[in-house]
């Protein structure tokens, strides 16, 4: 793979912006939230390439590190699985893939985009690569870090503490951004075309990098989302008083940006990620977008890349510009569900999924009971009858294994 070059003096201006004094935390989180958004200037360019020396090629996927921002004074490198499909006419389209917590940049991921036509890049942003070490005997494996490591992630943003620089989440968004770049650069690579998708913690930096990089096509946070200072689990608990995080990290502080597609894309058994959070960030996103809320899809890296929802997503976007499907409007109507759907594909059919429990999402008992569905005036309507006391509910409707899903809806 030809090696990503940049002019001299255009690499001595980012270094420098790099390496500028470092900024923590102001009393006026809007000159952090500006520092941020710089990123999106800072990331503009191809970073330089390196060979992962011991790391086997497969295919026509590649393992490389790639140059990254400094962090404590140092330069940093990422570790990333790249690949193009074996079969392409003309340019192709290109995913940025970020992997969840525990996770790494997976070749498998690579692979499965590249099937599909895309060219891909996973990459890993802790500092790691996909190799494993075990420090004892019984110790679990754990991903081993390279020499040019950047942070590791601090529990759940812990470092906000920490000036703004040295930061995690400040490198996890630099390395997606420079990934784009990255790809952006290839002569393979439609500039125009590039979408990202991260998985859990993924989905968190997904969440907040669509608001910051425009130069995304389309977005797929699965999982992880915006808005957790408030939710009814460990994520509200640690981020509740975390004014670092909701003032500067959180996706919600970005959303208004988002005029790109975006297909959220998890399940209502999630036990990290609550589906009222999820609902609260697109809501305030203005671009298109697409809901999936998948029963039974499990919370794991396979679960989340396995379905075919958010291959068919992406794959409608950079042909058409639109996803296939959307639902804009649903409401409660005399005790009855209501969701309109418009899709480019059949509608098969289409049930209720609902709840009378209360709490965090992922731990009340949700029931699937038949809708009504019938097509007219370009759309097509679902209705259903609410279960008394129903507390919470949407509309999942069918094109054969794909979901499409109304917006999430609670009952006060």
């Amino acid at each position: 793979m030809a090696k990503a070059t940049e002019p001299i003096m255009r690499l001595s201006l980012i270094i420098a912006a790099a390496c500028a004094p470092l900024v923590g935390f102001t009393a006026d989180y809007a000159i952090d939230r500006a520092e941020v958004l710089k990123l999106a200037e800072l990331c503009n360019h191809a970073p330089a390439i390196h060979a992962a020396e011991g790391f086997k090629t497969d295919g026509d996927v590649h393992a490389i590190f790639y140059d990254a921002l400094p962090w404590n004074g140092k330069p940093t490198r990422a570790f990333a699985w790249i690949g193009l499909p074996a079969k392409r006419e003309g340019k192709v389209p290109g995913m940025v893939l970020i992997h969840g917590g525990g996770g790494t940049a997976y070749k498998e991921w690579v692979q499965k985009w590249n099937d599909q036509g895309f060219a891909a890049i996973s990459i890993a942003v802790e500092g790691q690569t996909d190799a494993t070490e075990k420090k004892d005997a019984k110790a679990r494996p754990t991903w081993v870090r390279h020499a040019f490591g950047g942070p590791a992630r601090d529990g759940t943003f812990a470092d906000t503490k920490l000036p703004l620089r040295e930061q995690w989440m400040y490198h996890a968004l630099a390395d997606t951004m420079l990934a784009n770049s990255l790809l952006r650069s290839l002569p393979e690579v439609d500039a125009k075309k590039i979408g990202v998708m991260g998985i859990s913690w993924g989905g968190v930096i997904t969440s907040t990098v669509i608001g910051l990089d425009e130069r995304f096509a389309f977005g797929i946070p699965t999982y992880g989302c915006g808005h957790l200072f408030d939710a009814e689990n460990g994520w509200g608990k640690a981020l509740h008083d975390n004014e670092g995080y909701k003032q500067v990290w959180d996706g919600m502080n970005y959303a208004e940006r988002v005029k790109m597609p975006v297909l959220w894309l998890s399940w209502p058994q999630d036990a990290h990620f609550p589906l009222d959070c999820q609902a609260e960030n697109y809501r305030k996103a203005p671009g298109r977008r697409m809901v999936s809320l998948i029963s039974k899809m499990g919370h794991s890296h396979p679960a989340g890349w396995n379905p075919p929802d958010s291959y068919a997503f992406a794959k409608s976007v950079v042909e058409t510009g639109m996803p296939w499907g959307s639902s804009p409007s649903a409401k409660t109507e005399s005790d009855t569900a209501i969701a309109v759907f418009h899709s480019t594909k059949p509608l098969i059919r289409a049930v209720l999924v609902s709840t009378t429990d209360k709490g965090f999402t992922g731990t009340r008992k949700w029931v699937e009971t038949p809708a009504m569905a019938a097509s007219g005036g370009g759309g097509t309507t679902a209705s259903a009858p609410l279960p008394a006391g129903t507390t919470a509910w949407y509309i999942n409707a069918y094109a054969d294994s794909l979901t499409l899903t109304s917006d999430y809806q609670e009952i006060k």
